[in-house]
C-alpha cells in the first residue's frame, strides 16, 4: 500500500505531511516521559521485524493479487501506539530513501495510511479496551479484528487521498470496490501473522506488550535478553532468507490499479504504469532525490534481479532500519537528561 507520488497532488501530499508531522511531534513528546528501559531495545528489534515481514508479498489465492504485513497494529500492542507511530515512520521513511519503496512526495501520506490507523485506531479501539483480561485465544481474535479494521480504513485513505488529488483516470466508486475486498482479505492474513508474533510474546516475557495488565498472573518462559534474540534471529532469517520466496503478483494497491492481466487475472482500472496519474514538478524533484539516494532500489542491486541481491537488501534494511531505531531513542534520551539537569 505505499503510494507513489503520481497518485497525489502537492497540496493533498503537503496536507498529510502536516498531519503526519502533527502526530510525529505528539509522540515524541509523549516517548520522551516515558522512563522504559525495555523500549529502545524492542523498538529496534520490532521495527526491524516489520521492515522484514514487509518485503515478503503472500499471495491473495485466485486474484493475481499479493499483500504484506503493514505492521502498525503489531508495532502497537508492544511498543504502544506513540512510539509505534515513530518506529512505522522510521521504517517507510528508510523504505522511500534508500529502497524507493513508496515516492518521497507521498511519505507522508503513506505514515498516514500504513502508521495511523494501526498505531492508534488499533491500539485505542481494539487493543487497550478488549485486552483486559489477555489469553491467546483472545490475542488471536484481537489481533485479526484489528488488522482488518486498520487496514480497511488505510485502504479508503489511499483512494479518498487520490480522489482528492482529481485524477479523474481513477473513479472514485470503482477504486473503492476494487481497494476494500482486496485489503480485507490482506488484512486477515495479516492478522493471523500478528497474532503469532504477540503470542509468542505473551507466552515469552508478557510485560514486554504494552499493556500493564498483560504483567498480572503469568510468569514469562524467556528471559528478556532471549526474547529479544529470538525476534531479532527472525527479522535476519526472514529478511535475508523468507524474502527470496515473496509472490511476484502486484500488491493489493498496484493490483487495483494495473490489474495482472498478463498473468490471466483480472485488468481491473488497467492504468499504464508508466504514465498515469498526477504529474508535477514537485514529484520530479522527489523523484530525482530518490535516484540518488535509493542505493538498493526495488530492494536488489542496481539494474539486478538476483537472489543475492535481495538477501543483501534485507539484511541492509534492517541494520538501518534498526540503527535508525536506538539512534533516535538515545537522542531524545539525551535531551530529557538535559531538560531534568537545567530544571
Amino acid at each position: 500500500m505505499h503510494m507513489a507520488d503520481a497518485l497525489l497532488a502537492p497540496a493533498v501530499a503537503g496536507v498529510m505531511y502536516g498531519a503526519t508531522a502533527v502526530t510525529a511531534g505528539v509522540s515524541i513528546h509523549k516517548i520522551r516521559k516515558e522512563n522504559d528501559s525495555h523500549k529502545i531495545p524492542m523498538m529496534a528489534v520490532c521495527a526491524a521485524l516489520v521492515f522484514a515481514g514487509q518485503m515478503i508479498n503472500y499471495t491473495i489465492p485466485g486474484t493475481g493479487s499479493s499483500g504484506h504485513l503493514c505492521g502498525g497494529f503489531l508495532l502497537s500492542s508492544i511498543l504502544g501506539p506513540f512510539a509505534g507511530f515513530i518506529s512505522m515512520m522510521i521504517i517507510l521513511a528508510i523504505q522511500g530513501i534508500f529502497f524507493a519503496d513508496g515516492g518521497l512526495m507521498a511519505l507522508g501520506a503513506n505514515c498516514w495510511n500504513m502508521a495511523f490507523y494501526g498505531c492508534f485506531v488499533g491500539y485505542f479501539a481494539f487493543w487497550r479496551p478488549l485486552m483486559k483480561n489477555p489469553g491467546r485465544v483472545k490475542i488471536i481474535l484481537v489481533s485479526v479484528l484489528g488488522c482488518v479494521i486498520t487496514l480497511q480504513l488505510g485502504a479508503f485513505s489511499v483512494v479518498l487521498e487520490t480522489s482528492l488529488s482529481g485524477i479523474t483516470d481513477i473513479p472514485f466508486g470503482t477504486f473503492v470496490a476494487l481497494m476494500q475486498p482486496i485489503h480485507l482479505a490482506i488484512g486477515l492474513i495479516e492478522g493471523l501473522i500478528t497474532a503469532a508474533v504477540l503470542v509468542f510474546i505473551y507466552e515469552a516475557r508478557p510485560e514486554v506488550l504494552s499493556l500493564s495488565s498483560m504483567n498480572s498472573g503469568k510468569e514469562g518462559k524467556l528471559n528478556l535478553r532471549t526474547t529479544i534474540l529470538v525476534l531479532a534471529a527472525t527479522a535476519l532469517v526472514t529478511a535475508g532468507g523468507f524474502s527470496l520466496l515473496a509472490s511476484s503478483h502486484p500488491d493489493g494497491l498496484e493490483w487495483s490499479l494495473f490489474g495482472n492481466a498478463e498473468e490471466g487475472y483480472a485488468e481491473n482500472l488497467s492504468l499504464d504504469e508508466e504514465n498515469f496519474g498526477f504529474s508535477s514538478s514537485a514529484a520530479d524533484r522527489a523523484g530525482l532525490i530518490q535516484e540518488h539516494t535509493s542505493f538498493l532500489p526495488d530492494y536488489n542491486l542496481p539494474d539486478s534481479e538476483s537472489a543475492a541481491g535481495t538477501s543483501l537488501a534485507g539484511v541492509v534494511g534492517i541494520v538501518i532500519v534498526a540503527g535508525f531505531a536506538v539512534a533516535l531513542s538515545m537522542l531524545m534520551k539525551v535531551f530529557k537528561k538535559k531538560e531534568t539537569v537545567s530544571a
